[in-house]
């Protein structure tokens, strides 16, 4: 026997509206875990700057790098910090800077380059990456100023690695310097170009010439200015970003293209503009 018709106003649940699920909004700016964790601690550093000035300096003196401090000749030049320093300020240096200018202007230049990388290599990768950048950053100082006092500070060396390493996928199709760049972690995990291929794109050839052309600007810019005025470490940038651009495979988790495949990847929408 078949039921009656109910009455759809007996039933409360007919008269509920539908339920539309929202799409999850993703935030204006996202940054990875990693990388959030490293401008943090940059900034807590920083905040040395409120202790008191022979405390502030004895700490630049301990963690800076100064390039007399391998100066084997100089046996009766007391430098803080004894033999340890002599290791760990090939890192620690650069987890130092000068002012809040110096401090946002490098991580304004991390935040693209070290964001996209930080997704590619994970945590421990992206780490151990900014120390080896920053270690060859303070070893091409160290070659080029061989007798100088004053202490270099500051993470550009670092910064200048993962710029070079970025730029081994940042113009692959799909990735975030890319025209039709897809969302950030996909986008940072396309896999890179072989870094002969890498040298015979346009892009690659023309951001290397515009990133070595300011260096070399800086760098005949700071000739002649006094010793008291603070100069720009353009040796330590160059040091950091070669090491980024030539050991990125070293850190890189994702697999590599062959040549021919990496021309058909790499093609993007501005080949045809």
């Amino acid at each position: 026997m078949d039921s009656p018709p109910q009455d759809s106003s007996q039933d409360p649940q007919l008269d509920l509206p539908a339920a539309h699920e929202e799409a999850p909004r993703e935030p204006v700016l996202t940054l990875p875990g990693a990388l959030t964790a490293y401008i943090v601690l940059l900034a807590g550093i920083h905040l040395r700057v409120l202790l008191p000035p022979d405390l502030e300096n004895w700490t630049i003196d301990v963690f800076g790098f100064i390039p007399k401090r391998y100066d084997s000749s100089l046996l009766n030049l007391q430098i803080p910090g004894g033999t340890g320093a002599k290791v760990w300020t090939f890192v620690t240096y650069s987890l130092l800077h000068a002012n809040l200018t110096h401090l946002g202007f490098n991580v304004l230049w991390l935040l693209p380059f070290g964001s996209a990388l930080a997704r590619r290599f994970g945590a421990v990768r992206f780490f151990l990456f900014l120390e080896v950048t920053a270690a060859a950053g303070a070893l091409a100082h160290l070659l080029t100023h061989e007798h100088a006092v004053a202490p270099m500070i500051g993470a550009s060396a670092s910064v200048s690695g993962a710029m070079a390493a970025a730029i081994r996928f940042a113009f692959v199709r799909g990735s975030f310097l890319s025209f039709n760049r897809t969302d950030a972690d996909t986008a940072a995990k396309v896999p890179a170009l072989p870094l002969s291929r890498a040298l015979r794109d346009g892009r690659v050839v023309g951001f290397l010439s515009v990133w070595f052309g300011v260096n070399i600007i800086f760098g005949v810019g700071a000739i002649g200015i006094d010793a008291e005025t603070t100069s720009v470490a353009w040796q330590a940038h160059i040091g950091g970003f070669f090491a980024g651009l030539l050991l990125f495979t070293l850190f890189d988790p994702v697999p590599r293209v062959r040549n021919d495949a990496a021309d058909a990847s790499s093609q993007d929408v501005s080949d045809r503009i």
